[in-house]
């Protein structure tokens, strides 16, 4: 299945994405920022055009790795000077590093979400960070709305109208070392926070 239009353009893609989150949109990257400290290596998944590292993270005393599927966006990511690697998730290796990051992606492993947080936690020496919507527009009672909110956001992995209610989050995250969890500025996506622990 190929994937939508957006993401085959990083401009529209970040276009889509700032409609979408508003005056938030902004504050959903710097919010992540802020939760990794100077001197760590960032592993950031599904990383689309890498705009955490680009306006948020290059300027810091930081290393950073954008993993994404789409070798377009990677490609932004290697021009921005950082490493970039074309990967599908499912079932490439997650590169380690202190902090691995993902931001409103982990609806794509679902009907089963699980399995890529545990290896996130097995990637990572310090931190886990995950922040995911629970606010969605393919959730309105809208069909129309609803239908383009599904079209915009299929990355072409298939089962793209599978979403989080915040319940479902909290579910999922029950069973795992969560040190915190809050919502961004807005509270389109509720960020965990997930200290490495040996046990997942």
């Amino acid at each position: 299945m190929p994937p939508s239009v957006i993401y085959r353009s990083a401009p529209l893609y970040e276009l889509v994405m700032a409609v979408l989150y508003g005056r938030h949109y902004a504050a959903r990257y710097k919010t992540i920022a802020e939760l990794i400290p100077d001197g760590a290596s960032v592993v950031d998944l599904c990383c689309g055009p890498g705009v955490l590292y680009t306006r948020y993270l290059r300027r810091r005393p930081v290393s950073y790795i954008g993993v994404d599927s789409n070798p377009g966006f990677v490609r932004r990511v290697i021009q921005s000077g950082a490493l970039g690697i074309v990967a599908d998730l499912s079932s490439a290796e997650i590169p380690e590093g202190d902090y691995v990051v993902m931001q409103a992606s982990l609806y794509h492993f679902l009907p089963n979400a699980k399995p890529i947080v545990e290896r996130m936690i097995a990637a990572a020496r310090e931190r886990v960070i995950v922040a995911e919507p629970i606010r969605n527009i393919t959730g309105s009672r809208f069909r129309l709305l609803s239908a383009i909110g599904r079209s915009l956001t299929d990355a072409g992995r298939g089962g793209e109208g599978l979403r989080f209610k915040e319940s479902d989050l909290d579910l999922l995250f029950r069973d795992f070392p969560v040190e915190k969890s809050f919502l961004i500025p807005g509270g389109r996506e509720k960020v965990f926070v997930i200290r490495k622990s040996s046990r997942v």
